[in-house]
């Protein structure tokens, strides 16, 4: 009878993915692919010898993420795209992916089956990727106000100037101020058109969800805020716990839910005042706040704030001009995320919006 399997090694040996049968019961690696000695660097006879060293240098969240979700699996039910960091020798952090299954042979003994591939450049590439990402789309919030408010401006002196000018003495300069007026009040929507125009498609997509620590990924979306403040001339706050919070999110689509909120936070926020991001955990839910020291939003149009094209939307302090479907949409990606959205606000005194997720497990 042909042996299928032999036919297939030469592929098998040069693939990425090391696959390997684990006994349970005695605890050792009765089989591994030739690709261990590829991906690993080491030869195949080493591999239970090897085997402590791994499980040692296992980020220790993941860890026991790994245990909590082998542990909990049913039998013969696949654990697939488990990533794991592993500390190298040298200090540099390797990423794995692990797809395992608990299989009983014939004789009811019991293995763990799997695959565990290298995928470090591509997982470090995505994490430069979401960086810069991160770092663009809050550098064009910030422009978007810098560039927007000397055109506001000079829409109000064109404003106060038409006021004063005699329309039948002065027909032309009349005019010129109309353009002026004109030209800025498009100037300033094409600003904001450019910059909303990602968000507003965000909802149609299908989420990307990867195990994130928002501690780091709020820390790096803020700092950009935080460079602004001289030209914003607004203080942005950060605050969050001192150890790994983890959520499953799509990182480009939640970033946009707070580059949102701090957008419209900046809008109704007189210089001078204070934007706050705030990030806790208890229990089983991460709790996100957005505060800031605004005007605040009456009374009677809270209550539909996040309806499509709500009545609660109004042109911002400088001007800066809004379709009434942004919080429509954060309270949409926010639901695709299995969480919650809410707002709390008091005129005068700012407006506080709370997002609410489900947390994993350390």
């Amino acid at each position: 009878m042909t042996d299928y399997l032999e036919l297939l090694r030469p592929f098998i040996a040069h693939q990425q993915a090391v696959q390997f049968v684990y006994e349970l019961a005695t605890r050792r690696v009765v089989y591994v692919s030739d690709a261990y000695e590829h991906v690993v660097g080491d030869p195949i006879a080493h591999v239970n010898e090897d085997l402590p060293f791994w499980l040692q240098r296992l980020h220790p969240d993941d860890r026991e993420m790994l245990r909590t979700r082998l542990a909990t699996a049913a039998l013969e039910e696949m654990v697939e795209n488990l990533e794991l960091r592993v500390i190298t020798t040298s200090g540099t952090t390797q990423w794995l992916c692990l797809a395992a299954c608990r299989v009983h042979d014939a004789a009811g003994q019991a293995y763990l089956t799997g695959r565990v591939e290298d995928i470090t450049r591509t997982k470090e590439n995505g994490i430069n990727s979401e960086k810069f990402n991160t770092k663009k789309n809050a550098t064009l919030e910030i422009l978007a106000h810098d560039l927007a408010a000397p055109m506001h401006l000079l829409q109000q002196l064109a404003n106060h100037l038409a006021d004063e000018v005699p329309t039948a003495q002065y027909p032309a300069m009349q005019h010129i101020l109309e353009l002026m007026h004109e030209t800025c009040a498009r100037g300033v929507n094409l600003i904001h058109d450019f910059v909303d125009h990602e968000f507003m498609q965000s909802a149609n997509v299908e989420l990307n969800l990867q195990r994130t620590d928002l501690v780091v990924w709020g820390a790096l979306l803020m700092e950009e805020y935080q460079r602004s403040e001289l030209h914003t001339h607004l203080r942005f706050d950060y605050r969050a716990p001192t150890h790994p919070v983890y959520a499953d999110i799509d990182v480009n689509k939640f970033q946009q839910v707070i580059n949102n909120l701090v957008s419209n936070a900046i809008k109704f926020t007189p210089d001078g005042g204070t934007i706050g991001v705030e990030l806790t955990q208890h229990a089983d839910r991460i709790v996100l706040t957005v505060a800031d020291t605004g005007v605040g939003i009456p009374a009677h149009l809270l209550p539909q704030l996040f309806e499509k094209f709500t009545k609660a939307r109004r042109p911002g302090l400088r001007g800066e001009h809004t379709t009434g479907l942004g919080m429509s949409i954060i309270q949409t990606l926010v639901e695709l995320h299995h969480g919650r959205v809410s707002a709390a606000s008091q005129e005068g005194a700012g407006t506080q919006v709370t997002i609410e997720l489900p947390a994993l497990p350390a």
